[in-house]
């Protein structure tokens, strides 16, 4: 979630690009964040950024003819984020961005669980063969409350930090633990039938 999709997310049916597209599709436009502030300063970075969204939404469905609605939602936030940091040249819109989309997907995550619909499930299922459904439960309420502290983390930083250091602190801390906090499910998922060897079959 553009902030950071470590998970892949394959649809039945269709076309999945390469594990290292879509690494690329997900983490490219902030790193290019990143170095655009290192040389031009947050308001270019921002243009950077909204330009590398786009592209790489275009990018994900010219080779799989589809998005999700939580990719359009995200390219969507940071249009509209982006283009009032850049207009009104206040910084405070973009830095709220990330909050804003974790307690988004938070609050959708968490809607679908109380409403006995697991939004994680229908997004991933095809990713996560196996898995039963008290294992989709627990990851997906996990989920929710990290993007909930992910959020609370966002606004302690860019409210009490530079904004070098905001960036900074978004490419070196949050992608890591994100990777971090999925790959410490797996033993969990195995236990809740999730089988990580290919379908031979396919």
């Amino acid at each position: 979630m553009s902030d950071v999709k470590p998970i892949p997310t394959p649809q039945t049916g269709k076309k999945k690009p390469s594990g290292g597209m879509q690494l690329l599709l997900d983490l490219g436009p902030l790193i290019l964040f990143f170095v655009a502030n290192s040389q031009w300063g947050i308001f270019v970075a921002t243009g950077v950024f909204m330009a590398a969204i786009f592209t790489a939404m275009g990018f994900s469905y010219a080779l799989t003819r589809h998005v999700t609605g939580i990719q359009i939602f995200s390219a969507v936030l940071v249009g509209v984020m982006g283009a009032l940091t850049i207009y009104l040249q206040n910084e405070t819109f973009i830095k709220m961005k990330p909050t804003i989309l974790y307690t988004f997907a938070g609050i959708l995550l968490a809607f679908g669980l109380l409403t006995g619909r697991n939004l994680l499930k229908a997004l991933l299922g095809s990713a996560f063969p196996g898995l039963d459904d008290r294992g989709w439960y627990l990851f997906t309420r996990n989920w929710v409350f990290f993007f909930a502290f992910k959020a609370i983390l966002n606004e302690a930083v860019w409210r009490s930090t530079s904004t070098d250091f905001w960036i900074a602190f978004k490419m070196w801390f949050f992608i890591p633990v994100t990777f971090i906090f999925v790959f410490a499910h797996m033993p969990m998922l195995m236990r809740h039938g999730f089988n990580a060897e290919p379908d031979k079959s396919e």
